[in-house]
């Protein structure tokens, strides 16, 4: 038990642990450094990766993920300290009945769901009224009890389950991957339930809960999935205008990673918001969040393009359950309007601009050509002046520090050597970012084109990306498979 692992060590040092003993989403171990003022926090958690994958998250005192340089500092300690403190064997056996054992699980998610409420909840008078149908599942994970209890929170009717993914199942026996961020193919049991109950919008969580997809049934049989970026952009919109409905229109901010769209930037600056965006991943973007609320920020939202959102202050991760039934309240209230989330999606495209966006991926076996593909482009601080005919504007390398836009060539956000990631503005306003997955053999790119019109901007971004791919990443010469995109414009 790897919980129990960990808490021996603690235990040996006179440090009190709460160690749950059930299944919890991966949100109660951020909100319970929160509430309870623990200084570190531990989730074990295979979180959407395939099945023979396996580890932890490890949290600060801010309730955010470590990033560095706490956690070099923490390897370096690792090293310094292999040798055993104690008789583990033992002192794992005796973990569940020490003294310095905590687990007021059930009290944690009072809490949990009071604060939820009370910050995130707007309309829960109406909810319960609400005649839209909502299909959930878990995905083989351990959503389905918290997010039964989030929709219970908000006054939502019950939403129809999927009762072959509904439990914990770490064989993920329907799924490939049981990752929703792959799209339709993963959400097939879904869209069969919703048509069996007449439902139209399907809410997915990954495994740990702290993801959220969403799909809606179009008037054509067909369903729409919902980017991420869209995801966000919609949260942000709401939760911005509630604020404004309720008077609050002081310090206002929405955090970002570099990677995902810069739609809910051009909202922050219309609006009178601040944006600020980070490094990918959630370790950053919530420590940054964590930084805007102690200058006297309201974060409303913080997140990032692979369907991860921190709503509020509720927790400073990304949290599925809450994001859930935050995104099923504005549907609800859109539903009672008689507005569905595309049409009020393709409102805001045409309110804040045509953010048009493709992401994707190289599988890559082996790291080292990920670090060959990445130097060839570099070529000793030569780098590609245009591509596919499309002049190339800016060159910023996180890898090396680099940015050529800044007087002095270096990056306003922290480089990493140990990582590979390039990005080029063109001079046509696109931004494709280029880097290295660091938990998946994948070599990934994030490209976005904004304008007046989706079918022209989409028209663009498409050739754009099928050149970016061929010429910057060369599939072909390194023997790597992937499909050139297709236009098709109800990708929006």
């Amino acid at each position: 038990m790897m919980p129990g692992t960990a808490a021996a060590p603690c235990h040996s040092k006179g440090i009190k642990t709460y160690l749950f003993d059930t299944h919890v989403c991966t949100p109660m171990v951020p909100f319970t450094v929160k509430n309870r003022g623990c200084f570190a926090g531990m989730m074990v958690t295979a979180s959407h990766n395939p099945k023979a994958d396996n580890g932890y998250k490890m949290y600060g005192a801010n309730g955010a993920q470590l990033c560095e340089p706490h956690d070099t500092h923490i390897a370096d300690l690792i090293l310094a300290n292999l040798s055993p403190w104690t008789d583990y064997q033992t002192a794992v056996q005796s973990v569940l009945s020490s003294p310095l054992r905590l687990n007021d699980l059930e009290s944690l998610m009072d809490s949990y769901y009071a604060e939820m409420e009370a910050s995130l909840c707007f309309h829960k008078p109406t909810n319960p009224s609400s005649t839209l149908k909502i299909v959930y599942t878990a995905m083989h994970g351990v959503g389905t009890p918290f997010a039964t209890r989030s929709f219970s929170t908000f006054g939502h009717p019950p939403f129809v389950g999927v009762p072959a993914q509904n439990s914990p199942d770490p064989t993920f026996p329907t799924v490939a991957y049981p990752n929703p961020e792959e799209g339709k193919g993963a959400l097939e049991l879904s869209f069969q339930a919703a048509k069996e109950s007449g439902a139209t919008l399907v809410l997915a969580n990954d495994p740990d809960a702290d993801r959220l997809a969403v799909a809606e049934l179009q008037p054509n049989g067909g369903w729409r999935m919902f980017s991420g970026n869209e995801i966000g952009m919609l949260l942000a919109h709401w939760l911005w205008t509630k604020c404004v409905e309720r008077g609050e229109k002081g310090k206002l901010a929405v955090v970002a990673s570099t990677v995902s769209s810069k739609m809910t930037r051009a909202l922050a600056d219309k609006e009178g918001m601040r944006f600020e965006e980070t490094l990918t991943g959630f370790k950053w973007i919530c420590n940054k969040k964590f930084d805007l609320q102690q200058e006297g920020y309201k974060v409303l939202l913080a997140f990032e393009e692979s369907i991860g959102f921190c709503c509020g202050d509720l927790v400073n991760d990304k949290d599925g359950v809450c994001a859930m039934s935050v995104f099923a309240e504005m549907a609800s209230q859109l539903h009672l309007k008689g507005i569905n989330v595309s049409s009020h999606m393709d409102s805001l495209y045409d309110t804040y601009g045509h953010f048009v966006s493709r992401q994707g991926y190289v599988t890559v076996p082996d790291p080292k050509l990920t670090v060959d593909i990445f130097s060839k482009l570099r070529e000793g601080g030569k780098y590609p002046t245009a591509v596919g005919g499309f002049k190339i504007a800016q060159v910023r390398d996180l890898t090396v520090g680099f940015d050529s836009s800044t007087a002095d060539h270096k990056t306003t956000l922290p480089a990493s050597a140990s990582s590979q990631h390039l990005t080029l503005t063109f001079d046509n306003g696109c931004v494709a970012n280029l880097r290295g997955s660091g938990t998946e053999p994948k070599l990934k790119f994030y490209v976005e084109l904004h304008g007046p019109g989706k079918e022209q901007v989409t028209a663009t971004l498409i050739k754009m990306v099928n050149s970016i791919v061929q010429e910057c990443l060369e599939p072909s010469k390194w023997n790597l498979k992937w499909t050139p995109l297709e236009n098709d414009a109800s990708k929006l």
